[in-house]
């Protein structure tokens, strides 16, 4: 008997539709069950072969679900604010508003004719103003808040403002880049910009400068993986590196429960695996090397503090600022054409880069045991989002360095006698220490222990724990995104208070980007500017 699909179909959807078949109750005997989707851009006209083959999937797990007696969430809606919807909008010659509206009811239609159980009346549209409404409060909270590394946990910045009142912040253990000591008493004499500065050093969302993947073509900072071959991929258009003030999420805090928590969760060990190495926890010891002529020094983050013997050359970011303070006159121009060359790299591409490229600064250090003078490089795979920025080199214990030294003509010497361990690779830690003066016959566990306590013990580095997972940016220089609750008041954010949100975004006649670093909202003065002198923050 022939199927008559379209017949079938329709009918069945109009059923589903009249009785809300798939609204979940609150209120139920039944067990939870949760089935969540990737919500989708609504940036084109219509939806993409990819769209469905995910929800087909986690369509029929729902439907499963629910016939074995689970009351099952299973909601949909729209990524809608952002860059993909903007672009399109641009290209479109429309506005983005209205561009928005017109794909979601037509990401509906589709949604709906493929006959999907979503449960439409917990359906959420992030341009809506009801729903951004509590991701700006979700803001303020982390603006007003702190991690308490004691606790071990985020608390009110109010409770630590009260400590520096109390005992200055000597004895705060907090997440924060702030270095320096102050009591109660000079805490108090501080003008209020300044406190507010310290206070933004310390707090759960913050501003900070930062290298980040500027486009001008598109107007706005990229992340690392929608930048490809130092292009931009939506478009095609050169993307350089930037310093610019950006808006933060001091993620870094909470390296330590994340990984923690992997061992609490139901997921396989593959994927538990590449979660423990994208936050990349790393111990080991940040070492000075001073400049040869006493103008300078270098900080370096290493996990091999054994094989320091082995150290022949140093590597700075091509990002770090030394490199073009310490650059000597005759080597400045080949500098400057790597570094321009740099600009135009995205990370992944300049980790994954097989081509080995660098260039010599003219400037050396002094091996901190030996007083040998080393030379100081920079090379692109050395990231400034790592460690400090700048490695110490031992091309006989690591692959790249190896690399590197092998190209252009550095000093190798082998520190670690693996001949016991056949099999092994560069750079693993197994051996017994050679060429290496008091770490000599120690294996190098044993080794990694005694080089720490040495480099304390001659005070020129500490014992440091790094992680690979950086601090999240999420600063946009568009039009089409969410507002900050922020305004300016001498320069420094506050936030709004909770009983003036939404902060909506306002109508205005070009939402196009500026290509100069200045988001669209910076032009609409009126809006901005506010009676009370403040000013709003412009970035979405």
């Amino acid at each position: 008997m022939e199927y008559n699909f379209s017949e079938i179909e329709k009918k069945a959807k109009q059923f589903w539709e009249e009785n809300n078949t798939y609204k979940t109750e609150n209120d139920t005997e039944k067990p939870k069950y949760y089935v969540l989707d990737m919500f989708p851009y609504p940036s084109g006209a219509g939806l993409h072969v990819g769209h469905p083959l995910g929800y087909i999937a986690s369509d029929i797990y729902s439907r499963y679900k629910t016939h074995r007696g689970f009351n099952v969430l299973h909601p949909m809606g729209f990524d809608a604010f952002g860059l993909p919807a903007e672009q399109y909008a641009i290209e479109t010659g429309q506005h983005p508003a209205v561009t928005t509206e017109k794909n979601i009811k037509r990401y509906k239609q589709q949604l709906k004719n493929i006959g999907f159980s979503f449960d439409w009346s917990r359906e959420v549209i992030t341009c809506d103003s009801n729903y951004y409404k509590w991701t700006q409060w979700i803001f303020i909270q982390l603006f007003n808040s702190w991690y308490n590394k004691d606790a071990d946990k985020a608390k009110s910045i109010d409770s630590l403002v009260q400590q520096f009142e109390q005992s200055g912040n000597a004895s705060v253990k907090a997440a924060t880049d702030y270095t320096e000591i102050f009591t109660a008493q000079e805490w108090k004499s501080k003008t209020e910009k300044e406190q507010q500065t310290i206070l933004l050093s310390y707090r759960l969302a913050y501003l900070a400068y930062s290298d980040v993947n500027w486009c001008p073509a598109l107007g706005t900072v990229l992340a690392n993986d929608e930048v490809k071959e130092g292009v931009s991929e939506r478009g095609g258009h050169l993307v350089e590196k930037k310093k610019m003030r950006q808006w933060f999420l001091r993620i870094t805090a909470y390296a330590d429960r994340l990984l923690e928590g992997l061992n609490t969760i139901d997921w396989s060990d593959s994927l538990k695996e590449q979660q423990r190495n994208w936050i990349g926890k790393s111990e080991g010891a940040e070492i000075e090397f001073k400049g040869k002529n006493g103008t300078f020094s270098i900080d370096v983050f290493t996990t091999r503090p054994d094989t320091i013997f082995g150290a022949t050359f140093l590597v700075l970011a091509p990002e770090s600022e030394l490199v073009q303070q310490i650059t000597t006159i005759d080597k400045k121009e080949a500098i400057d054409t790597y570094l321009n060359y740099v600009k135009s790299r995205s990370d992944i591409e300049r980790q994954q880069e097989k081509r080995v490229t660098g260039e010599f600064t003219g400037s050396y250090v002094i091996h901190p045991f030996t007083g040998k003078p080393i030379p100081v490089w920079t090379a692109e795979y050395v990231l400034s989002g790592y460690g400090t920025g700048a490695i110490m080199a031992v091309p006989a214990e690591d692959e790249r360095d190896h690399t590197f030294a092998t190209k252009f003509g550095i000093d190798i010497i082998e520190v670690v006698d693996k001949s016991d361990f056949p099999n092994t690779d560069r750079g693993d830690k197994v051996g017994k220490m050679i060429n290496s003066d008091w770490l000599n016959g120690l294996e190098v566990k044993a080794a990694i222990k005694k080089a720490i306590e040495q480099v304390e013990e001659k005070t020129i580095g500490q014992r440091k724990i790094q992680y690979r997972l950086r601090d999240a940016g999420f600063s946009r220089q568009r039009y089409w995104g969410e507002p900050f609750p922020i305004v300016y008041k001498d320069n420094m954010p506050y936030t709004l208070s909770e009983n003036e949100l939404p902060v909506e975004l306002p109508k205005v006649e070009s939402y196009k980007p500026t290509g100069e670093g200045d988001a669209p909202l910076a032009g609409n003065a009126e809006w901005v500017n506010l009676p009370n002198g403040t000013k709003r923050e412009t970035d979405t």
